[in-house]
């Protein structure tokens, strides 16, 4: 899933740290020395009595302090720093997308918790799993309605899947290739198009052209969806057809049907693209185009059968400012009881849930300050002054509203270079770059005075730490900041790619017969906070050090969705890839790497086009020996490393800024979920004394001091 620099999705659990205060009294004795004489002449006097008088500490006062919300039906979410991109979840795909998508609407199975490794029921109530790991069948909730009233049964899940397959957006392409649709045909046709229903199209209408023309089927497809009626025949004889990508067997039961073995299909399947949607509604708004996304619903959203619904939108895709979620009251989850279900399956604790976007830096300390938002975010240079700023910082400690929650989920940030634009085209341009930017200075924003650590780790992409032993099997070493190096490399790829530059000394490098080099352009989305900023700034001067000028250039998340080939690619992207499960060959590798991931399809904003590479990201992660998979990685790492593709930026740790009182923040793979969440007042008790000791009693009854 694509994620802007540092945005949406930054967070994490606080623990408070409690200082038990042990007042201890120290009673004061009298020592008296006797002296022995044998024969005394005269009665010893009486000793000298010296009254001391023992200092009176008294209470100066009494505070009673109530931390709790505004309005307890309401949760003001301020920490998001761009916008999401759509709300349809067939064409969302960008992180700060997920929080909505998390509670309005649901897939068949959904993470347990925090322990992403695993899944428990959502939609459907239990599953089974062929020895092979290509077949999965699923029993399905009945009961379930979306909120405008359709009922949810296992036609809808064929419509669901099919309509985010065939709709050819960044999240079905991603997410299904080699799995529920061939990526072969895809390269060959244009067309995502669900295995097996060409010829259950066949079957059903006995015209064979659907077989041996890609267009006329999709085209075939999206009708059959853009007028779904259950009750045809045709249709549901369409649906029962056995050998496709997925099988109606019943009323409530679903048979999932993959190309290749893949053990982590349940995985997949947990986030929104595995989400279902009502195919009377989206029919009625606008329906189903092969290849293109719904306006309609990427504004506005869809009926879902979620805890929450859309109550309002503010601002258009790319650009919205606030949306609001309302509790489902309808929701199937309201009829069990308390405690029943998963965490992540409860009905919602607060009522509204009110999301801005794209709040200054500024608004969101002073909205945390004051109580008016419950969650925030700021960079980690910053979190100094919100805390300072937090009227409660000389009760509690910096961790009680800093919910750090590590690494997870484990992906890339990265500055790309387009390979089929001048000059990134040429390699030993790219070369220059990566040894021209100071990593350590980039990983030094990341440094909090207030924890006194960095949060965040250097990597030499494209995996991650978090995934040994698939991280860098070769140890290969990081891009050296090496300036030298970098005019080298710059000189070297002047003459092969015919331009020239000027250094900051005035040394001309280059062909000084080619075409001056330009301003590089570097694509961001705003608004950026403080660390991107000043990430930028680190990166354009030392690109200026080695004579590569360089401009930003500010886009939106709507904008990025037309970045269907690498001409409309900006040259140089400032971005990043979240893995969708975690699989870090299929779901870290193959984006990043392979061709087909270009663009706004995936997370290739680079469109690095290796065949080598290509080859390997779609054949590891079905490969079932370890060692076979690491040798192909290997591969992989070299290739990419001398081919230089992206600048690899620090990886940080997730964390939100959260009043004390919000609890049951569940932080999973994908983000945090609205529903968990529930409010618990604290009272503090501040008793102050006359010498300057002041003692907190919580209102659990445990004693701390500040």
């Amino acid at each position: 899933m694509l994620r802007q620099g540092l945005n949406g999705g930054l967070s994490r659990a606080a623990l408070i740290t409690l200082i038990v205060v042990i007042i201890v009294v120290i009673a004061l004795g009298a020592y008296f020395a006797v002296t022995y004489h044998p024969k005394p002449t005269a009665p010893s006097p009486p000793p000298t009595t010296t009254n001391v008088t023992k200092p009176t500490v008294t209470v100066v006062s009494n505070q009673t302090i109530t931390l709790a919300p505004p309005n307890p039906n309401e949760l003001v979410d301020i920490s998001v720093t761009i916008s999401p991109d759509y709300l349809d979840p067939a064409t969302g795909f960008y992180e700060v997308d997920t929080p909505i998508f998390d509670v309005v609407y649901q897939e068949l199975v959904i993470w347990n918790g925090s322990d992403y490794m695993h899944v428990v029921p959502m939609l459907a109530t239990n599953w089974t799993i062929s020895p092979d790991y290509k077949h999965y069948i699923f029993t399905l909730r009945q009961g379930v309605y979306f909120t405008d009233g359709e009922p949810f049964n296992a036609t809808v899940v064929w419509f669901s899947f099919y309509r985010t397959i065939i709709m050819g957006q960044g999240p079905g392409v991603s997410n299904y290739p080699k799995l529920l649709f061939s990526y072969t045909k895809y390269l060959e046709t244009g067309y995502a198009i669900p295995w097996g229903v060409c010829h259950a199209l066949t079957n059903v209408t006995g015209n064979p052209a659907y077989i041996s023309n890609a267009t006329l089927c999709a085209y075939a497809l999206a009708n059959v969806l853009s007028n779904f009626n259950v009750n045809n025949a045709t249709i549901q004889k369409l649906m029962t057809y056995p050998n496709q990508a997925v099988v109606v067997l019943g009323p409530y039961e679903v048979e999932i049907n993959l190309i290749h073995p893949y053990m982590y299909f349940l995985l997949d399947i947990s986030n929104a693209w595995g989400a279902v949607v009502p195919p009377a509604y989206v029919d009625a708004h606008g329906g189903v185009q092969p290849n293109t996304p719904n306006s309609y619903l990427d504004q506005y959203g869809a009926p879902g059968t979620g805890p929450y619904e859309i109550e309002s939108v503010s601002g258009t895709p790319g650009e919205f400012t606030e949306i609001v979620l309302k509790a489902n009251p309808n929701y199937w989850g309201n009829s069990y009881p308390s405690g029943s279900l998963p965490v992540l399956d409860q009905p919602a604790h607060i009522q509204i849930i009110d999301i801005k976007y794209t709040m200054s830096h500024t608004d969101r300390v002073e909205l945390f300050a004051s109580n008016e938002a419950q969650i925030s975010y700021v960079s980690p240079p910053f979190l100094d002054q919100i805390y300072t700023a937090w009227p409660y910082n000389k009760y509690l400690p910096p961790q009680s509203i800093i919910r750090l929650l590590g690494y997870q989920p484990a992906g890339v940030l990265f500055i790309s270079m387009n390979v089929y634009e001048w000059p990134t085209n040429c390699t030993d341009f790219r070369l220059a770059v990566v040894h021209a930017v100071n990593y350590t200075a980039l990983l030094y924003t990341y440094y909090s005075p207030l924890l006194n650590t960095t949060l965040a780790e250097l990597y030499l992409g494209p995996s991650n730490p978090a995934y040994i032993p698939f991280y860098n099997p070769d140890n290969l070493p990081m891009y050296s900041y090496d300036p030298n190096l970098a005019i080298e490399y710059l000189n070297k790829s002047g003459w092969e790619c015919n331009f020239y530059t000027v250094l900051p000394n005035g040394t001309t490098i280059g062909n000084p017969n080619g075409q001056k080099l330009p301003a590089i352009p570097i694509a961001v989305i705003p608004p950026i906070t403080p660390l991107v900023e000043e990430q930028l700034e680190i990166i354009t001067q030392d690109l200026s050090q080695i004579g590569i000028p360089t401009s930003i250039e500010y886009v939106t998340t709507a904008e990025s969705g037309t970045w269907y080939n690498p001409q409309i690619t900006p040259t140089m992207v400032d971005l990043g890839w979240y893995p969708d499960w975690p699989d870090p060959l299929f779901q870290l590798l193959f984006p990043v790497l392979n061709v087909i991931e270009g663009g706004v399809y995936g997370a290739n904003e680079a469109w690095f086009n290796n065949t080598v590479v290509n080859n390997l990201t779609l054949t590891m992660p079905f490969v079932t020996n370890e060692t076979e998979q690491l040798q192909m990685l290997a591969e992989v790492y070299n290739i990419t490393y001398w081919q230089a593709p992206y600048i690899w930026l620090p990886w940080p740790i997730n964390y939100l800024i959260v009043q004390p009182y919000v609890k049951g923040v569940v932080w999973t793979w994908d983000e945090y979920f609205y529903n968990t969440m529930y409010y618990q007042p604290i009272t503090l008790y501040v008793i102050t004394y006359s010498n300057g000791t002041q003692v907190i009693q919580y209102s659990n009854g445990t004693i701390a001091n500040t």
